[in-house]
């Protein structure tokens, strides 16, 4: 199946190549500031962050990954596109992750909202977001049309931005909840 991209807001414009990165080879372009600014994420104390911009709360580990006070560890783990709801669903109904109960997967908006302009191989801020992989993340949003329900985008913290992919494709994930 032919997968075609589409740039999403101009914060997803695509950097470097098109291979993937491993986290230690992030490059800032240290003439502008960083876009994401870390004061406006509330660091929990629980592997959580808090946007205040948004009122979003952010897993700060990809599902897989355990956070161990200072950064994510572990192996990160690949899920469809279904079997990535329903993990948000059984960790819920498991008694949840830092105290709440209600996380999910996010929609493509608020996925955007955490990549970092100024950063390639990942476009993430790894103060914030620790050990993400320059790579494809799911998204809740499922294609709309005729015969494309089969698809949902992804976004990648690496340089091909937003696109879709089969929902049968198997992706990282991060969690969100509404709320503070």
């Amino acid at each position: 199946m032919e997968t075609r991209y589409f740039l999403f807001l101009p914060l997803l414009m695509s950097l470097g190549t098109a291979s993937t990165l491993a986290v230690a080879d992030q490059i800032c372009d240290a003439a502008y500031p960083m876009s994401i600014q870390a004061g406006r994420f509330k660091d929990n104390g629980d592997g959580t962050l808090t946007d205040s911009q948004s009122g979003l709360t952010w897993m700060r580990c990809a599902l897989g990954q355990n956070w161990a006070g200072a950064t994510c560890v572990g192996k990160l783990d690949t899920y469809t596109w279904q079997s990535a709801q329903d993990m948000a669903s059984k960790l819920d109904k498991m008694g949840g992750y830092a105290g709440h109960n209600d996380w999910r997967v996010p929609q493509i908006p608020e996925l955007a909202m955490i990549v970092e302009r100024q950063c390639a191989n990942p476009r993430i801020n790894l103060a914030l977001f620790p050990t993400t992989p320059a790579t494809y993340f799911w998204t809740a949003t499922t294609r709309r049309g005729r015969g494309m329900e089969a698809e949902a985008y992804v976004l990648s913290f690496g340089p091909e931005g937003a696109g879709h992919k089969d929902k049968g494709d198997a992706h990282y994930v991060r969690l969100v909840r509404d709320g503070k």
